[in-house]
């Protein structure tokens, strides 16, 4: 199968091009090249978000199915539809499990659960762009919609707030605090990238899934507590200091936090995959969150310039957790 990958050197989309090329496909990547192209792949350099650009790269580029992973507003979308229209199977569109609606009224989620996030202008873009390709779609431009949870390769330690690289690691092995928001109690679901990638596979040019929405996530939800716990284990040390913050007062410290917090992470991310394993067949995720943040820690462990510290975030946390201990003791 001819495949086209906008994107496919991140943190999801890379394990999604390895796997796609082993089972014998023909991919191409289309993105500016400021990351290797993988072996296996041919290239098409072109800005994703430079409507020219994009367009005269894929005018008359025909192809079974597009794997859109770097289209986050309706004017990219148009786009896409602009470019493809007539000249594909299947439109995948990568959107994301932050466009149900928060606060949560019913768990587990299910992709009948309702749209709405009042709190993350992220995820109002991937609404508008979902219901954008659900006016468009059609014989001439079959649409799939899919949506990832909190993912994450082996190079990425996620963080609830800010960041996916080495810091608060770092700063739990030097023994110092971390925020956790809240109570460390809500439930959260993170899936090893690996594992989206093959549900993902499934659906490339899986002709019932046009027309359908779909996330694809671990079945797994541990608290945040356990979730540092299990960074902690990684890491080697059971001594950990998380300093559990409300995440109002996080969101008044640090109002980029909003979004993340309460229209994501502060709220319990509990999901329902059967539909995912019914169109296809087989399909559950294999790697459970201590095995996938072991595989992340050896990476940063591999070589001591993985293992930089971003001091904006480091001070940043210093910051949040210094503001609380005043605010305790005023």
């Amino acid at each position: 199968m001819d495949i086209l990958i906008i994107g496919g050197t991140g943190n999801i989309s890379s394990e999604a091009t390895e796997l796609l090329v082993s089972q014998g496909h023909n991919v191409t990547l289309l993105n500016t090249g400021r990351h290797p192209t993988p072996d296996g792949c041919r290239h098409i350099k072109a800005d994703r978000f430079n409507p020219r650009a994009f367009e005269d790269a894929l005018r008359g580029f025909s192809v079974d199915t597009v794997l859109d992973f770097m289209a986050f507003t309706p004017d990219q979308c148009r786009c896409a539809y602009k470019a493809l229209r007539g000249q594909i199977a299947q439109y995948l569109f990568i959107s994301s499990a932050t466009v149900y609606a928060k606060p949560h009224t019913k768990l587990p989620i299910t992709e009948e659960t309702p749209r709405g996030n009042p709190f993350w202008p992220y995820a109002q873009d991937k609404t508008a762009c979902e219901e954008y390709l659900e006016s468009v779609r059609g014989d001439d431009f079959p649409v799939t919609v899919v949506r990832p949870s909190h993912t994450f390769g082996r190079t990425w330690i996620p963080s609830p707030i800010n960041g996916s690289g080495f810091t608060v690691s770092a700063r739990i092995l030097a023994g110092k605090g971390f925020v956790i928001h809240d109570k460390g109690e809500s439930l959260w679901t993170l899936t090893a990238a690996s594992d989206f990638a093959r549900g993902l596979a499934g659906l490339v040019g899986n002709k019932a899934a046009n027309g359908e929405a779909f996330h694809i996530t671990s079945d797994e939800a541990l608290s945040w507590n356990g979730i540092y716990k299990e960074l902690g284990a990684a890491l080697g040390t059971d001594k950990i200091n998380p300093v559990h913050i409300p995440t109002s007062f996080i969101i008044k410290r640090y109002p980029d936090a909003r979004g993340k917090l309460l229209g994501d992470k502060a709220e319990n991310g509990v999901f329902d995959n059967s539909k995912i394993k019914r169109f296809v067949p087989g399909f559950k995720c294999e790697k459970s969150f201590a095995t996938a943040i072991r595989e992340s820690v050896a990476w940063f462990m591999e070589k001591p310039e993985r293992r930089d510290i971003d001091l904006d975030e480091d001070m940043l946390i210093e910051s949040i957790i210094l503001a609380w201990h005043n605010h305790g003791a005023a």
